[in-house]
């Protein structure tokens, strides 16, 4: 449970998932990179690509983003969002469930390295206090959705130990690729990463006991139907844990795509779960936990 950085990551990686925005559009990607920015599913007439809902003309995947860098190259990238995980997604709007997905998207992994690993990410990000609030006991099944280039992985590895079992999931295959060689080079050998479609998370019925949604949440499009699926993955004491930006954060995803930790505890609900907004530290975010019904607290 993650495109990122306070934060891009998928969800995101994910749909509309995956991670990270700065403070202002998270619309630019690292000097390299081909970052597209979706306006809402209009080309601008820069000849920029959009995807609300689908891809220019190929009507290629929506956009996934796992972290999004802390800070883009012009003050619009996915820096809250950005190291968080990312799934960026073409769809339209939430569903009557707050703003609709924030579209972006992260193809080339090593492009978003320095933006979403970089060490001023912990100070905000606290992925030490994060992990806390999981409550992961030894040999849990972790899910990262929106990972990206898998921030949080070696933190959930600890958590999980020897006997449990963390995948990182992101919806662009080079972060996939790169989580996949960052766990043989760290030695994480309780790790894997698969790439998902955008708008489904790939997950078996009661397969894991905590998904991890990092600075992913505001790209998934149709959220509520997306926690049903989560929901149904989730194991009987499982639970999601969505981390977001605060409207008031100086990092994080432009403010018309920033969801209050209220929304996203309504969409929660309205995806079966239980929902509560929970004391943290974080000096730019909220986390919320969606449980089963009746699972511990």
């Amino acid at each position: 449970m993650h495109r990122r950085p306070r934060h891009a990551a998928t969800c995101a990686a994910l749909a509309a998932l995956l991670s990270s925005c700065s403070a202002t559009p998270d619309a630019a990607a690292p000097a390299g990179g081909g970052q597209r920015d979706a306006a809402s599913g209009a080309q601008a007439a820069s000849g920029a690509q959009a995807a609300s809902g689908a891809q220019a003309a190929s009507g290629a995947q929506a956009a996934h983003a796992d972290h999004a860098p802390p800070q883009d190259p012009q003050g619009a990238g996915h820096a809250g969002d950005g190291p968080g995980h990312g799934h960026h997604a073409g769809h339209g709007p939430g569903h009557g469930h707050g703003p609709g997905p924030l579209v972006h998207r992260f193809e080339r992994a090593e492009d978003w390295v320095p933006a979403f690993e970089g060490p001023e990410r912990d100070a905000w990000q606290k992925p030490a206090e994060v992990v806390a609030a999981m409550r992961i006991a030894p040999g849990m099944r972790v899910a990262d959705l929106g990972a990206g280039t898998g921030y949080f992985l070696p933190h959930l590895s600890r958590a999980v130990g020897p006997a449990g079992a963390v995948v990182g999931l992101d919806i662009e295959q080079d972060m996939v690729r790169y989580m996949t060689e960052r766990a043989a080079r760290e030695r994480l050998a309780n790790v894997t990463a698969r790439q998902v479609r955008p708008d489904d998370p790939g997950l078996e019925a009661g397969s894991v006991d905590r998904i991890l949604v990092v600075d992913t949440w505001h790209h998934i499009p149709d959220r509520p139907a997306y926690a049903a699926k989560l929901k149904a993955a989730l194991r009987p004491d499982g639970a999601v844990v969505v981390v977001d930006f605060t409207e008031a954060a100086s990092h994080g995803p432009p403010k018309d795509h920033r969801i209050p930790a209220e929304t996203v505890a309504a969409e929660l609900r309205a995806g079966g779960l239980s929902p509560e907004i929970v004391a943290e530290d974080l000096p730019e975010q909220y986390i919320v936990v969606g449980r089963r019904a009746g699972a511990a607290r």
